[in-house]
């Protein structure tokens, strides 16, 4: 496993393991625990998914160690502000049965994000937090939040593929020393992702699959990476992509690829932010 240092010192796996719609707690717990087993060490999860139990019943079940494990979650927009995220962030360690979090981020930059952020500060201080983020930042919000924060974000983590790099969002992340990580590496199978013939060419070259070569790419820009499947197989398949690396001239091949647009929604158009924030005021129950 390779890792990243963030801006605090804290090491984090380059590679996770992402339970993003895997809302059955038995099929949740068994995911957790097959990519545990294959040698996944971050596993990456948020109040949202309403898996937190799940994931913490795995963490149990699987043996391994606490310190070798590196825990995410996020907190949700019908959790924001101050006194509310600091409940529902002791619920979350509950959920999970944990004594502390590796990495917490906010999920949204919606309602009261501020308030949430200066509970996250204060549960860092006091260690239950060990590294705090956040997650669908754009810059102007990121850079916002950075110059009115004390402790600047360890971690962005955005929509970040073949298809949509993120390049000069990275640019600003590394100005600030936010490390970039990426959700939806796959871009889900839009644009055809998975019969992509530039990155098919490219994985030819090291018998190595269309999903790896994804990966590597990123990977190789310094981008931690979340993939999510319910497939052992698939989980393996994810796992092995540190026995090759990509030249230059297949990093420009692949670069190519971007579009430099969002294969999901925009924060910046009005509709998704209506949808998202009338969504977030529902709740989690």
């Amino acid at each position: 496993m390779e890792y990243v240092t963030l801006n605090n010192g804290v090491k984090m796996p380059i590679l996770g393991y992402g339970v993003y719609q895997i809302s059955d707690q038995a099929e949740c717990e068994r995911c957790v625990l097959d990519a545990i087993n294959t040698g996944y060490r971050s596993i990456d999860t948020a109040q949202a998914y309403q898996n937190e139990e799940a994931v913490g019943r795995a963490i149990k079940k699987s043996g391994v160690a606490r310190e070798e494990l590196f825990i995410t979650t996020k907190v949700w927009i019908s959790n924001a502000g101050y006194e509310k995220a600091k409940a529902s962030i002791e619920e979350s360690l509950r959920k999970l049965q944990l004594d502390y979090l590796d990495l917490l981020l906010i999920h949204q930059p919606f309602n009261d994000y501020y308030g949430t952020y200066r509970a996250m500060e204060e549960l860092y201080k006091v260690g239950k937090i060990k590294a705090i983020g956040v997650s669908n930042f754009y810059p102007d919000r990121y850079i916002d939040l950075v110059q009115f924060s004390e402790v600047v974000p360890a971690v962005n983590q955005v929509e970040t593929h073949v298809f949509n790099q993120q390049v000069k969002a990275h640019e600003i992340m590394k100005k600030y020393n936010t490390q970039i990580e990426s959700w939806g590496p796959f871009a889900e199978g839009k644009n055809d992702l998975f019969s992509n013939a530039t990155l098919q060419e490219v994985g030819d070259q090291y018998n190595k699959s269309i999903a790896q070569v994804a990966l590597r790419f990123l990977i190789q820009r310094g981008v931690v990476v979340i993939p999510k499947t319910v497939n052992k197989n698939r989980m393996e398949e994810n796992f092995n992509v540190f026995d090759f690396k990509l030249t230059t001239e297949d990093m420009e091949k692949i670069a190519v690829l971007d579009t430099g647009e969002s294969a999901f929604f925009s924060h910046y158009d009005p509709q998704t932010v209506e949808f998202l924030t009338d969504y977030g005021k529902k709740g989690l129950e």
